[in-house]
């Protein structure tokens, strides 16, 4: 039975993720949610309560929670918490940013290497990490049709790139395939909240349900062969620079390898 491990699994594309790996009974599901009361668990569903990926103890509040119940090796896990504030030349925020990175790159860097440090089964030969980042990481994809702006955004997801490309270096030998995403632009509370979802309709912003079926669609098709890469299962059609930088997205395939 596939045991599959997703972090931030209570809300948007992470809740959307669990509802489809548990409806085949033959995977098992553990999900971590931030409340000490997640949703109810199911018959190949578990929630692990009180996991906030910006703590320096989630990792190993996650690994106590795995020992417990006797799991021995995670086929896939998929991280997928995040934060995002808006910001601009005129109204930077240090403490947002600093939020950012703890949440978007720091916390799960560090739960990684917990994970990957409690055993060499836990994540070993053939386990998938996929880091949900953000084409907005992309240092390449940015350009004037777009601007400047939202520091932290982007900043916290380009160094979520850049650990994962490491832990990808450090883990080949032991088998353990790792990249991280562009998801999609999606129609979810998280872009909703800074007001991006002004920009659902001409973006092509698709449901977390949406979303998370391509990206699992793109996880099955993913193996060592590809790790330390970097991904938009998706393609080019709701990344809006992609045309000025990268040329007619008609051109450009789906899935699409993005550049750093």
């Amino acid at each position: 039975m596939p045991v599959i491990l997703i972090v931030g699994g209570t809300r948007g594309l992470g809740a959307s993720l669990v509802k489809l790996y548990a409806s085949d009974l033959n995977d098992y599901v553990f999900a971590t949610a931030r409340t000490s009361n997640p949703p109810a668990n199911s018959k190949n569903v578990t929630y692990i309560p009180d996991i906030d990926i910006a703590s320096a103890d989630a990792g190993s509040k996650v690994i106590r929670f795995l020992n417990i119940r006797g799991v021995s090796s995670l086929d896939t896990v998929i991280i997928t918490a995040g934060y995002f504030a808006t910001e601009s030349l005129q109204k930077p925020s240090f403490e947002a940013q600093e939020r950012m990175y703890r949440t978007c790159a720091i916390g799960p860097t560090i739960l990684v290497t917990t994970l990957a440090n409690d055993s060499n089964d836990l994540l070993g030969k053939d386990s998938k990490v996929i880091f949900v980042s953000s084409e907005s990481g992309s240092i390449t994809l940015r350009h004037e049709k777009e601007g400047g702006g939202n520091y932290g955004h982007h900043a916290s997801k380009t160094a979520l790139n850049m650990s994962a490309k490491l832990l990808s270096l450090d883990l080949k030998d032991r088998g353990v395939a790792i990249a991280t995403v562009h998801p999609g632009f999606m129609r979810t509370d998280m872009t909703k909240g800074v007001g991006f979802d002004k920009f659902w309709d001409e973006g092509g912003a698709v449901t977390p349900d949406v979303a998370a079926k391509s990206l699992a669609e793109w996880i099955e098709t993913f193996d060592i062969s590809k790790t330390g890469e970097y991904w938009a299962p998706r393609g080019p059609g709701d990344i809006g620079t992609a045309e000025p930088v990268l040329g007619p997205t008609s051109k450009l395939p789906t899935p699409l390898q993005l550049p750093w």
